[in-house]
């Protein structure tokens, strides 16, 4: 069980990497597939929109498809639709085939990341303590290779079409070779009849889902708004700002980028220690400290460091949100993750929507100050990690007291 257990753990990890590998090259080659179909920055804009509502659509449907059919067959296919669709916009020629590849790429997209995050929780049940960070950190290491391979393959002059369809096929026999490694079921009681359920069949009794899911899917989409507000507003704010140059400016995301991706892999150890509360409610107020550096900030090294220190905040938060989501209910755990990461999706989607009508009325560091907000009340609702009824034995311990019970039984 231990050896199949590892095995497991690779195999999300190989699934995290290639979903952020996947997305990353899609985000590399965004100019020249702008290029070949023609369409403006405007039209564009609106086109990616689609790209989130398919992304959306894929979570809400694969979430109770991976609580009826297990994560072990869903993940593959998944896996496979993503990187088939990846293909697609590098063969679209006009606005239209664009806004349908779009729309499928963002689909399994959706699928992916909702079935590979269900795998993770069922992977940190088995390890009994927190493992969900380093999965994430991986994802974000995937978009830095992607960056990478997309910048040379670029330099090459190699045709955006040929790239996408070339990543494409390594993904598809990525997603099917990492498949055999992954977990199966655990058999649970089930609500209706008490007996043993492996994952393909249920009887369990419907229900809706719980406040304490929303609650946690409202955490999501203002912390990932926070992040979204990172990714397109802190290059140009150190521009227009400090009128720092564009190579100097460049390195506001790289602060923050790297700072998330570290502390990612830094989360699961402090989770363990200090417990999921902690890491969201520390985290979220370290967050809005480095922020708030940012607003205030006269020099571009303070502003760095805001930048960066808004990044090892945020790192942690999302994952703990997901984990707790899927530790609540063993038996709903896909649907559970699906409304956590379908809500923080679109508050990704948002921070631009939110910023940008903001800058006609104050400057743009100033409109930092509303995810500053949101941080705090992250940091203030952050016992909402805390275990509920519905929590399991294997559960990963979820505050500092429990984290030392945890650790006597396990010497006792």
């Amino acid at each position: 069980m231990e050896r199949s257990l590892r095995a497991g753990r690779l195999a999300t990890f190989a699934y995290f990497a290639l979903n952020g590998f996947l997305l990353g090259m899609w985000i590399v080659h965004i100019p020249a597939v702008e290029h070949r179909t023609g369409v403006s920055h405007a039209v564009l804009g609106w086109l990616l929109l689609l790209l989130g509502g398919g992304a959306f659509a894929g979570m809400q449907l694969v979430g109770p498809l991976t609580d009826r059919l297990g994560a072990r067959r869903v993940v593959p296919v998944s896996a496979v639709l993503c990187s088939s669709m990846l293909v697609l916009p590098g063969l679209a020629t006009d606005t239209w085939t664009l806004a349908a590849a779009l729309l499928l790429f963002g689909f399994g997209n959706g699928c992916l990341d909702v079935s590979m995050n269900t795998h993770a929780v069922q992977v940190e049940h088995g390890y009994r303590r927190p493992v969900m960070s380093a999965f994430h950190a991986v994802f974000s290491l995937g978009g830095v290779l992607a960056a990478l391979v997309g910048a040379r393959t670029l330099s090459w002059g190699w045709d955006v079409s040929g790239t996408l369809t070339l990543v494409g096929l390594l993904g598809l026999a990525a997603g099917l070779a990492a498949a055999p490694a992954l977990l199966r079921p655990a058999p649970t009681p089930t609500a209706s009849t008490g007996v043993a359920d492996d994952g393909t069949t249920s009887s369990r009794r419907r229900r809706g889902t719980p406040g304490r899911i929303w609650a946690l899917a409202g955490l999501a989409l203002i912390l990932m708004l926070c992040e979204g507000v990172a990714n397109d507003w802190s290059v140009l704010a150190l521009r227009d700002v400090l009128d720092a140059p564009a190579a100097v400016a460049a390195f506001a995301y790289g602060a923050f980028a790297t700072a998330m991706t570290v502390g990612r892999f830094l989360t699961d150890r402090v989770a363990g220690r200090f417990g999921p509360v902690a890491v969201l409610r520390y985290g979220s107020a370290t967050a809005a400290v480095g922020l708030s550096l940012v607003v205030v900030a006269p020099w571009v090294p303070l502003a760095l460091a805001g930048w960066a220190l808004f990044g090892i905040g945020l790192s942690g938060t999302i994952p703990q949100l997901f984990s707790a989501a899927g530790h609540a209910d063993r038996e709903a755990a896909g649907a559970n993750v699906s409304r956590v990461a379908g809500l923080g999706y679109l508050g990704a989607l948002a921070g631009p929507a939110i910023i940008g009508p903001l800058t006609h009325l104050m400057p743009l560091n100033l409109t930092f100050l509303l995810p500053v907000v949101f941080c705090l009340v992250a940091a203030f609702a952050a016992g909402i990690l805390r275990a509920g009824p519905a929590s399991t034995v294997g559960d990963p311990p979820r505050d500092r007291d429990s984290a030392e019970n945890h650790s006597a039984r396990a010497t006792a």
